[in-house]
Order: C-alpha cells, then structure tokens, then sequence
C-alpha cells in the first residue's frame, strides 16, 4: 500500500521542490543571497524517497536557476525520478529585483513519462512559445507583463514581504497555458528541523496547474521569517498521510565580509 502511495504521489514533492509557489507587483522585501543551492530530503511514512537540490546564480546578464530532483535507490525500481527544470531571467533595474523570465526548459524522467519541453517568452510581443521535443509540436500562448514560469514564480515570491491574513497573486505560464494564482498567507509558526530551530511564515498556494506545485494534494510551505524567506519545509497531503521535503543543507546563509 505504501509503495503504491509513493509510486502516486512522489512526483507532487518532487515537483514542489524544483520550487516550490506566488503573486502581485508590491514593495518587494531585501534580496536572498545569489549565489544559492538549497538541498532537501523527500519522505513518507517515515522513509527517505528522494533528494532534490535548487540553485540560483548569476551568469552575465541572466539569473539562472536549476531544479533538479531523483528518486531514492530503493524506489527507482517502482517509479524513478531523475528531473531537471530550468528558468534564465533577464535582470532589470525595475522591481522586480531578479528580472522576468526569457527561457524555461522542463525535462523530466518519472515512471515511464518523459517530457522535454521549453518556453520562450517574447516581452515585447508579449507572447510565449513553448517546444514540445518530444513530438517537434509548437504553439504560442499571451502572456502579461508580469508572467513567470512554474520555478522563477517561487523566487519572486521570495522577493515580497508577507503579511499574515493576506493573499498574493501572480500569473505563471505552465507551458500548456496562463494561470492567475492565488497564495495565502497563514500563520506565523517555529519548525524544528535537522538543521535547527526556525521562525516561519506558513503559506498555501491554491494550484491550478501541473508545474512546481502539482495540483494532486494540498501543498503548505514553510518559509524563513526573515528576508531570504527560504524554504525550509513543504508538505503536501496525499490519500494516506503526507509527503514532505525538509531542507538538508545547501549555501544559503550569505558569507560574512
């Protein structure tokens, strides 16, 4: 029964770490630290199922982001998992900070479904088009000024200071079409993880589509209450019980001077 849940569902946590998402044009809060990695451990009813690792850099004049995320050796013969999933970002001098996405490539191993798709986006057309690789099939889709794909939604988010009670919007493009989202802010609570004790704001995406945040379960996630509002945990529920992905370790704490 376990193995059958993990089979189901690990691709949800999988896909929520490649992000994790996210929402309107505000005053925007301090800056994470860039360059970044973030690693997480994936579990369920106690058992390890998977890693994944989420890093930012700056390369020239784009922000790069990577997710990239695999099964653990015991489930790979019920469901591997080997995914990567990457968003360049043209930066600006106007908010937001870490700029708007140009290109989004999404290539994906889990069970037996392969994608590899990618995402251009015109700004001044203000179009996107997305590759499917797979089948050579093409098509374009409008996009709004502020449209970001299914992993640099989550860094922008980063990004925006966070009130309790409140609910952020932002428009992500999920390489089949635009979605208008929805994320609420909970509570304030303290998480105790392998890592140490943090102060966290609490936060509830209300998915639509298929991208970092699967929409399969209700998804929480648990973010530093400070201005790097790092992922510290995410959980989302499945039929039985939950999965979730707790931050391992990673550079996430800037270096001193």
């Amino acid at each position: 029964m376990k193995i059958m849940i993990v089979r189901h569902y690990i691709h949800t946590v999988v896909l929520t770490c490649a992000t994790v998402a996210s929402f309107c044009l505000v005053n925007r809060a301090a800056a994470f630290p860039i360059p970044e990695r973030l690693e997480f451990e994936l579990s369920y009813a106690g058992l390890t199922a998977g890693h994944a690792v989420q890093e930012v850099k700056q390369e020239g004049a784009d922000i790069h982001i990577v997710s990239t995320a695999r099964s653990a050796d015991w489930l790979r013969f019920f469901f591997p998992v080997n995914d990567r999933i990457e968003s360049f970002l043209t930066t600006g001098s106007h908010p937001p900070h870490i700029g708007v996405p140009r290109l989004y490539q999404e290539r994906k191993h889990e069970g037996r479904t392969i994608t590899n798709r990618e995402a251009r986006f015109d700004r001044q057309r203000l179009e996107v088009t997305t590759i499917n690789h797979r089948n050579n099939g093409e098509t374009q889709h409008a996009i709004t000024n502020l449209t970001y794909d299914t992993l640099s939604s989550f860094y922008y988010f980063r990004t925006i200071p966070l009130q309790v009670g409140m609910s952020y919007f932002i428009d992500i493009y999920d390489c089949k079409r635009l979605w208008n989202t929805e994320v609420k802010v909970l509570r304030k609570e303290e998480l105790v993880t392998p890592l140490g004790r943090f102060k966290t704001v609490v936060i509830h995406p209300l998915l639509k589509s298929e991208g970092i945040f699967a929409r399969t379960g209700d998804i929480y996630i648990w973010l530093t209450d400070d201005d790097r509002r790092i992922p510290v945990q995410m959980k989302s529920k499945v039929v039985v019980g939950s999965i979730t992905a707790t931050i391992s370790g990673g550079s996430y704490w800037p270096k001193k001077m």
